[in-house]
């Protein structure tokens, strides 16, 4: 139990550093760190299949995207929009709003029982797929469909039709 607290810490510690870091890429970085203490917390909690696909999907291919995203974009100080007082407050109030959902979550934390789970293989990937290839089988192929289609949709936006020429 000393060990998931341990990483609780360590998850809190890194995402604070992703707000607080200076540099961009610094940030970036810190993020992939909360991501693996997040996989470590899925493997505690004998989610061994959440774990692989946050590690995949999210230390893998998301934090890749955002790196690339931070080097080809031009962060100077000097090509910064300036910000309005606006948009300032705004910030300030969706803030405190935070705040206050934070606060009144800690306030309802029942600390009388911890979770235990009942069924050893809950989140195994072989329950998992017993559960969606048969009970969520139709689902699950409508589902992959329509990110077929949408595929193909994205593939034909970007794709410039060639104009014939008037020559």
């Amino acid at each position: 139990m000393s060990l998931f607290y341990f990483v609780a810490f360590l998850s809190i510690l890194f995402a604070l550093l992703v707000i607080f870091a200076k540099n961009p890429v610094h940030s970036v970085l810190y993020l992939i760190l909360t991501f693996f203490t997040f996989t470590i917390q899925y493997v505690l909690l004998n989610a061994q299949f959440l774990a692989i696909v946050n590690f995949i999907v999210y230390m893998g291919a998301i934090m890749v995207l955002f790196l690339f995203v931070i080097m080809l974009l031009n962060l100077n100080k000097d090509s910064e929009p300036i910000r309005s007082n606006f948009i300032k407050f705004a910030g300030v109030i969706a803030g405190g709003c935070l705040l206050v959902v934070i606060v009144a979550a800690v306030k309802a934390l029942d600390k009388s029982q911890p979770v235990i789970l009942r069924q050893g293989d809950l989140g195994l990937v072989k329950s998992l797929g017993k559960v969606l290839f048969n009970q969520f089988l139709l689902p699950f192929e409508v589902s992959s469909l329509l990110l077929f289609s949408a595929m193909v949709g994205a593939v034909l936006l970007a794709t410039k039709d060639k104009q014939p020429s008037n020559a």
